[in-house]
Protein backbone atom coordinates (compact mmCIF):
# COMPACT_ATOMS: atom_id res chain seq x y z
CA UNK A 1 0.00 0.00 0.00
CA UNK A 2 1.21 3.16 -1.10
CA UNK A 3 1.36 6.28 1.47
CA UNK A 4 2.61 9.89 1.59
CA UNK A 5 2.44 11.96 -1.23
CA UNK A 6 2.79 9.51 -3.85
CA UNK A 7 -0.35 7.52 -2.94
CA UNK A 8 -3.34 8.10 -5.02
CA UNK A 9 -6.13 10.97 -4.61
CA UNK A 10 -9.49 10.44 -5.26
CA UNK A 11 -10.28 12.88 -8.04
CA UNK A 12 -13.66 14.41 -7.99
CA UNK A 13 -15.41 15.41 -11.55
CA UNK A 14 -18.30 18.12 -10.96
CA UNK A 15 -21.32 17.06 -13.47
CA UNK A 16 -23.91 19.21 -14.28
CA UNK A 17 -26.85 18.70 -13.09
CA UNK A 18 -30.22 18.10 -14.32
CA UNK A 19 -32.32 20.19 -15.88
CA UNK A 20 -36.09 19.85 -15.87
CA UNK A 21 -37.88 20.14 -19.02
CA UNK A 22 -38.48 23.37 -20.48
CA UNK A 23 -42.07 24.46 -20.81
CA UNK A 24 -43.34 26.93 -23.23
CA UNK A 25 -45.83 29.68 -22.97
CA UNK A 26 -46.95 32.71 -24.79
CA UNK A 27 -45.03 35.52 -23.39
CA UNK A 28 -48.49 37.95 -23.59
CA UNK A 29 -51.95 36.85 -21.86
CA UNK A 30 -54.63 35.33 -23.91
CA UNK A 31 -56.79 37.76 -25.03
CA UNK A 32 -60.63 36.66 -25.76
CA UNK A 33 -62.46 36.10 -29.02
CA UNK A 34 -65.78 35.83 -29.97
CA UNK A 35 -66.21 32.37 -31.78
CA UNK A 36 -69.27 30.98 -33.08
CA UNK A 37 -70.69 28.14 -30.72
CA UNK A 38 -68.98 24.41 -30.56
CA UNK A 39 -65.64 26.28 -31.45
CA UNK A 40 -62.72 26.49 -29.34
CA UNK A 41 -60.72 29.92 -28.97
CA UNK A 42 -57.47 30.16 -30.67
CA UNK A 43 -54.97 32.54 -30.70
CA UNK A 44 -52.72 33.97 -33.72
CA UNK A 45 -49.62 35.52 -33.35
CA UNK A 46 -48.05 36.57 -36.75
CA UNK A 47 -44.54 36.59 -37.20
CA UNK A 48 -44.16 39.61 -38.77
CA UNK A 49 -40.39 40.22 -38.05
CA UNK A 50 -39.52 36.78 -38.31
CA UNK A 51 -40.52 37.29 -42.01
CA UNK A 52 -38.97 40.32 -42.92
CA UNK A 53 -35.71 39.03 -41.71
CA UNK A 54 -36.17 35.88 -43.74
CA UNK A 55 -37.30 37.45 -47.08
CA UNK A 56 -34.61 40.11 -46.73
CA UNK A 57 -31.68 37.78 -45.87
CA UNK A 58 -32.98 35.26 -48.92
CA UNK A 59 -32.37 38.77 -51.25
CA UNK A 60 -29.54 39.10 -49.70
CA UNK A 61 -28.13 35.51 -50.46
CA UNK A 62 -29.27 35.66 -54.32
CA UNK A 63 -28.05 39.12 -54.47
CA UNK A 64 -24.27 37.55 -53.45
CA UNK A 65 -24.88 34.29 -55.75
CA UNK A 66 -25.32 36.83 -58.83
CA UNK A 67 -22.63 38.79 -58.19
CA UNK A 68 -20.32 35.64 -57.79
CA UNK A 69 -22.20 34.20 -61.30
CA UNK A 70 -21.14 37.46 -62.96
CA UNK A 71 -17.88 37.63 -61.78
CA UNK A 72 -16.94 34.19 -63.42
CA UNK A 73 -18.78 34.90 -66.38
CA UNK A 74 -16.94 37.38 -66.98
CA UNK A 75 -13.17 35.36 -65.81
CA UNK A 76 -14.41 32.98 -67.99
CA UNK A 77 -15.17 35.33 -71.04
CA UNK A 78 -11.74 37.14 -70.64
CA UNK A 79 -9.58 34.26 -70.85
CA UNK A 80 -7.32 33.78 -73.38
CA UNK A 81 -9.88 31.43 -75.59
CA UNK A 82 -13.10 32.44 -73.80
CA UNK A 83 -14.49 33.34 -77.10
CA UNK A 84 -15.04 29.24 -78.22
CA UNK A 85 -18.38 27.16 -77.61
CA UNK A 86 -17.19 25.29 -74.69
CA UNK A 87 -16.56 28.55 -72.48
CA UNK A 88 -20.72 29.26 -73.38
CA UNK A 89 -21.65 25.71 -72.56
CA UNK A 90 -19.63 25.90 -69.00
CA UNK A 91 -21.12 29.70 -68.16
CA UNK A 92 -24.70 28.28 -69.10
CA UNK A 93 -24.07 25.35 -66.71
CA UNK A 94 -22.82 27.39 -64.06
CA UNK A 95 -26.22 29.55 -64.36
CA UNK A 96 -27.80 26.89 -64.20
CA UNK A 97 -26.29 25.44 -61.06
CA UNK A 98 -26.58 29.15 -59.66
CA UNK A 99 -30.41 29.51 -60.30
CA UNK A 100 -30.76 25.88 -58.17
CA UNK A 101 -28.83 27.09 -55.56
CA UNK A 102 -30.45 30.38 -55.15
CA UNK A 103 -34.00 28.85 -55.03
CA UNK A 104 -32.78 26.43 -52.70
CA UNK A 105 -31.72 28.70 -50.52
CA UNK A 106 -34.36 30.90 -50.95
CA UNK A 107 -36.86 27.99 -50.13
CA UNK A 108 -34.90 26.84 -47.11
CA UNK A 109 -34.65 30.58 -45.46
CA UNK A 110 -38.32 31.23 -45.66
CA UNK A 111 -39.09 28.04 -44.82
CA UNK A 112 -38.24 28.06 -41.72
CA UNK A 113 -39.44 31.59 -40.90
CA UNK A 114 -43.55 30.49 -40.16
CA UNK A 115 -46.18 32.87 -40.40
CA UNK A 116 -48.18 32.86 -37.81
CA UNK A 117 -48.11 30.36 -34.38
CA UNK A 118 -51.84 29.35 -33.16
CA UNK A 119 -52.97 28.15 -30.04
CA UNK A 120 -56.14 26.47 -28.55
CA UNK A 121 -56.95 23.81 -26.21
CA UNK A 122 -55.32 20.80 -28.99
CA UNK A 123 -52.34 22.19 -28.95
CA UNK A 124 -49.95 24.28 -31.05
CA UNK A 125 -49.91 24.52 -34.28
CA UNK A 126 -47.18 26.48 -36.36
CA UNK A 127 -48.72 27.89 -39.44
CA UNK A 128 -45.26 27.50 -41.83
CA UNK A 129 -44.75 29.92 -44.66
CA UNK A 130 -45.31 27.64 -47.83
CA UNK A 131 -49.11 26.43 -45.95
CA UNK A 132 -48.13 23.80 -44.15
CA UNK A 133 -49.57 23.16 -40.92
CA UNK A 134 -47.81 21.54 -37.95
CA UNK A 135 -49.28 21.06 -34.99
CA UNK A 136 -47.59 20.49 -31.61
CA UNK A 137 -50.42 18.30 -29.86
CA UNK A 138 -50.83 19.56 -26.07
CA UNK A 139 -50.46 15.98 -24.50
CA UNK A 140 -47.28 16.14 -25.54
CA UNK A 141 -44.08 17.69 -23.65
CA UNK A 142 -43.00 20.18 -25.99
CA UNK A 143 -39.78 22.15 -25.12
CA UNK A 144 -38.86 25.29 -26.88
CA UNK A 145 -34.80 26.08 -26.46
CA UNK A 146 -33.01 29.21 -28.02
CA UNK A 147 -30.97 28.51 -30.32
CA UNK A 148 -29.60 32.12 -31.53
CA UNK A 149 -30.53 35.89 -30.83
CA UNK A 150 -29.87 37.86 -33.75
CA UNK A 151 -30.58 42.11 -32.43
CA UNK A 152 -32.87 44.76 -34.38
CA UNK A 153 -30.95 46.19 -37.35
CA UNK A 154 -31.56 46.42 -41.38
CA UNK A 155 -32.93 42.50 -41.24
CA UNK A 156 -35.65 43.28 -39.03
CA UNK A 157 -37.36 45.95 -36.98
CA UNK A 158 -37.40 43.97 -33.84
CA UNK A 159 -34.99 41.48 -32.05
CA UNK A 160 -35.37 37.88 -33.86
CA UNK A 161 -35.25 34.03 -31.43
CA UNK A 162 -33.94 31.41 -33.44
CA UNK A 163 -35.75 28.61 -31.20
CA UNK A 164 -35.76 24.82 -31.88
CA UNK A 165 -39.34 23.40 -31.02
CA UNK A 166 -39.27 19.42 -29.41
CA UNK A 167 -42.52 17.48 -29.19
CA UNK A 168 -41.65 13.71 -29.14
CA UNK A 169 -40.09 12.61 -31.84
CA UNK A 170 -40.40 15.98 -33.80
CA UNK A 171 -38.34 18.40 -33.72
CA UNK A 172 -38.45 22.06 -35.92
CA UNK A 173 -36.21 24.96 -36.15
CA UNK A 174 -37.81 28.33 -36.68
CA UNK A 175 -37.06 32.29 -37.07
CA UNK A 176 -39.28 33.89 -34.59
CA UNK A 177 -40.12 37.20 -33.80
CA UNK A 178 -38.78 38.13 -30.12
CA UNK A 179 -41.35 36.87 -27.45
CA UNK A 180 -43.93 34.92 -29.63
CA UNK A 181 -43.16 32.05 -27.67
CA UNK A 182 -41.35 32.66 -24.59
CA UNK A 183 -39.09 30.13 -22.89
CA UNK A 184 -39.37 28.85 -18.96
CA UNK A 185 -37.36 27.15 -16.88
CA UNK A 186 -39.09 25.38 -13.43
CA UNK A 187 -41.57 28.35 -13.97
CA UNK A 188 -39.25 31.15 -14.34
CA UNK A 189 -38.45 33.07 -17.68
CA UNK A 190 -35.31 31.73 -19.31
CA UNK A 191 -32.07 34.59 -19.21
CA UNK A 192 -31.63 36.25 -22.49
CA UNK A 193 -28.59 37.25 -24.03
Amino acid sequence: MVTGSAAPRPIRIPRSGTKSPRAVRFSAAPRSVEQPAGSTVRERKENRSGTQRAVRVSLLFVLAIAVLYGGFALLAASASDGTGPGVWQQIELFGLIAIAVSVGGTLLTLGSAPRAIETDANGTVVVGRFGRRRRFAAGVPMSVRLVLKHPAGFLSPTAIDVVEVTAGPHRATYFLEEGMLAITDDGRAAKRR
